[in-house]
């Protein structure tokens, strides 16, 4: 399976170490972020890593090159002259360099204990999303659970991690242009099509420089 890492985005809240680096390289722990993933991907048999750049992107190539160093293969998908797609748009924008039907994608700028699982099966869901206790800066949520389906309305929601399974059917008829991706997913909720669990281990999202020392306390 082909593992996609979003990279693109510009890191608004975490200027000014922003404006000198693409936020994937920002260092955890002594560990660019990216790294952390490329490193679990390498480990649990991702052998394929489709990633797209925009913000500063010529840096990771450069500092990631070919993938060989981990023993993977890494392809880059180029939005910086359109400017980052989001996440709905760059995952469109990349279909062509992933390889199989069903593909795993993760935010570059989160870090958790999820196993990443090769060997996912969707059946006849077009996704299933990795759903995490709610952050302080997330309090509401963003989808419930019933039953192994994602659900729109819930008096319970709980907040996506950025780690979800998708088939390219989801993504194929989408024009290649900036477009979010929760639309995409909750029309698809309604028509129950997507999948959903609870992952209750360590997650954090490294939105901001106070969540970076709070990962920094956890990923050592």
């Amino acid at each position: 399976m082909t593992a996609m890492i979003l990279a693109a985005g510009r890191g608004e809240r975490m200027r000014p170490l922003t404006d000198k680096i693409p936020k994937p390289l920002i260092e955890v722990s002594g560990k660019a972020l990216i790294v952390w993933h490329i490193e679990k991907l390498a480990s649990l048999g991702f052998m394929d890593i489709v990633i797209n750049i925009a913000h500063l992107g010529y840096m990771i190539p450069e500092f990631l090159g070919d993938g060989s160093k981990w023993g993977v293969n890494i392809k880059y998908s180029d939005e910086q002259k359109e400017g980052a797609l989001e996440s709905a748009g760059g995952i469109a924008n990349a279909l062509k360099l992933i390889k199989g039907d069903t593909f795993l994608v993760v935010n570059g700028d989160v870090l958790c204990d999820y196993e990443f699982d090769a060997c996912f099966e969707l059946f006849d869901d077009l996704a299933h999303l990795v759903l995490v206790e709610n952050p302080k800066h997330n309090p509401n949520g963003d989808f419930g659970i019933k039953e192994g389906r994602a659900i729109n309305d819930s008096d319970e929601k709980y907040t996506f991690s950025g780690i979800g399974y998708y088939k390219k059917e989801l993504f194929v008829d989408l024009e290649l242009k900036k477009a979010p991706l929760a639309p995409l997913l909750r029309s698809q909720i309604e028509k129950k099509r997507i999948g959903a669990s609870l992952h209750l281990g360590k997650w954090h999202d490294i939105g901001t420089p106070q969540r970076l020392q709070e990962a920094e306390a956890t990923f050592v």
